[in-house]
């Protein structure tokens, strides 16, 4: 398949205005495809790198452009691939301009718009509101399976490609092997949010509330005294937390999948800021010395897998069961069982008061929807914040001299797959942090004039703020009012951030 055919589609994907005619313009490309080239152009088509990081950064590209296009098209999906190979499996010395000079071939080899799809994939910002949801729906549709099955395939393998060479070949027989394996990490479930106890226990009779930990995200997959350890985004972090990997190893149970949140705990059990856990999380060098300066203690509140039993589909009751069952005390969230709002009121009360940001409201009848974001699970927090991605920084001035300080931030926007601008804030930035996101920003820099620099949106940041209000100055016609930063998130993708219909709907909600 000819890598025209997927830049013609990526327009006419980024051109239509209703998601139906997405899935269709998506369905059409995968059925051209072809044997053997459907995981390639789903990869693609997803704005994904089958390899991952390849090693080419701002620089690398910068340095190997210009480059003037071919006249006409000739690159083919597989030929694109493996040049990306090549590029990735480049490494010791000279490896850097050794890079340079296989980009510049590679795009020499492409026509100018095939250019600019290139470099937008190696760069994530092939951005046509072609969503994992979208191009799941198109696989089905191209190859005339359930959505449902899709997804749930999805879901447990981590990689559209993969499912969809599966329902090309096999159909929903194909679709229907996959299943929970150990050492493959799912997509973790994910919680909406609710603005008081009432709202979050609109729809149910009674639920379980737990402590909203303010961690990172883990996965935790035991296999006898193997352990492996999975962050949010499914990195394989087991190195950076050992006193994790032994805690879990001790167990008498031979095979289990948890789901919890690690985070490191002052003397008194209250817990560090974010930002001082992260220290420790995914760390790689020093790990003995900080295992002793910063311990992580880590708090599971969910069980995918034990002893042979895949639990996703048993209700979370059953799981917390299950659990309970498995764990020692001091490896569980905090949990109680609420019948009313004045139980889950209670309780956020004491985890706010243990230091804690929140609770969590469950349904103890839903399943496990890995991935997904729905109403089963809801968190409450007593402040506003949203995950927002940062779009360009402004150098400081006074004090602040020398460093990136005034951010603007920017609401994912689900259509169009870009970023929606709601504001600009500088407060809550230590020096610390001043000095780590100035380094970090340069690093992911794509333009920048006398006073800003611009950058690939990349980085999520979690904001508070007071209120949302009317802006003719922005896009959107929002801009929150008194933001300011809490902390990086970077176990958290753009993908993860929060979209620019949340925050229409805070502001229809009024303060």
């Amino acid at each position: 398949m000819k890598l025209a055919t997927l830049v013609d589609t990526s327009e006419r994907v980024r051109m239509a205005s209703g998601r139906r005619e997405k899935v269709h313009h998506l369905a059409q490309a995968l059925r051209d495809a072809g044997p053997g080239r459907f995981g390639l152009a789903v990869s693609f088509l997803s704005g994904r790198v089958r390899q991952g990081r390849i090693g080419v950064g701002t620089a690398v590209l910068r340095d190997a452009l210009p480059v003037e296009p071919a006249a006409t098209p000739a690159m083919t999906l597989h030929d694109l691939d493996r040049i990306f190979s090549d590029v990735q499996s480049t490494t010791g010395s000279g490896s850097v301009e050794a890079r340079k000079r296989l980009l510049s071939h590679l795009l020499g080899r492409c026509t100018e718009r095939e250019q600019g799809f290139v470099i937008a994939l190696l760069f994530g910002e092939l951005r046509q509101g072609a969503n994992e949801g979208v191009i799941a729906e198109a696989i089905a549709e191209a190859a005339g399976v359930p959505s449902a099955a899709v997804r749930r395939s999805a879901m447990l393998s981590g990689d559209l490609s993969e499912v969809a060479e599966a329902a090309f070949s096999g159909g929903e027989a194909a679709l229907a092997t996959f299943g929970l394996r150990l050492f493959r990490p799912v997509q973790p479930m994910l919680a909406s949010s609710a603005d008081s106890p009432d709202a979050a226990m609109a729809r149910l009779d009674e639920a379980a509330v737990e402590f909203k930990l303010d961690g990172a995200r883990i996965q935790v997959h035991k296999a006898g005294g193997d352990v492996r350890v999975f962050s949010r985004r499914l990195r394989d972090v087991t190195p950076s937390v050992p006193e994790l990997v032994e805690a879990v190893a001790a167990l008498p149970m031979e095979e289990l999948v948890l789901d919890g949140e690690t985070l490191a705990l002052r003397a008194d059990g209250r817990p560090h800021p974010f930002q001082v856990s992260m220290r420790r999380f995914g760390r790689k060098l020093d790990v003995s010395a900080l295992r002793t300066e910063l311990p992580l203690s880590s708090f599971f509140f969910d069980c995918l897998y034990a002893d042979g039993d895949t639990l996703i589909d048993q209700p979370g009751a059953y799981r917390m069961e299950v659990l309970e069952g498995v764990l020692p005390p001091g490896l569980l969230v905090r949990r109680e069982l609420a019948r009313g709002p004045g139980d889950v009121e209670a309780l956020l009360a004491i985890a706010r008061g243990s230091g804690h940001e929140g609770v969590m409201v469950k349904d103890l009848t839903a399943s496990y929807a890995a991935g997904r974001r729905g109403k089963s699970w809801i968190k409450l927090k007593p402040a506003h914040t949203l995950d927002l991605v940062v779009l360009a920084a402004e150098w400081g001035h006074g004090r602040r001299k020398g460093w990136l300080s005034n951010l603007h931030l920017g609401a994912r926007d689900p259509v169009t797959g870009g970023f929606v601008m709601l504001g600009k804030t500088f407060k809550g930035l230590t020096d610390e942090l001043l000095t780590w996101q100035t380094e970090a920003l340069q690093r992911i820099e794509v333009a920048r004039d006398r006073h800003t620099v611009y950058v690939e949106p990349r980085l999520v940041v979690e904001i508070a703020f007071n209120e949302i209000q009317e802006s003719p100055r922005y896009p959107g016609g929002l801009a929150l009012r008194f933001a300011r930063v809490k902390a990086y998130r970077p176990e958290r993708s753009p993908e993860d951030s929060d979209t620019i219909d949340t925050v229409r709907a805070i502001h229809a909600a009024g303060p």
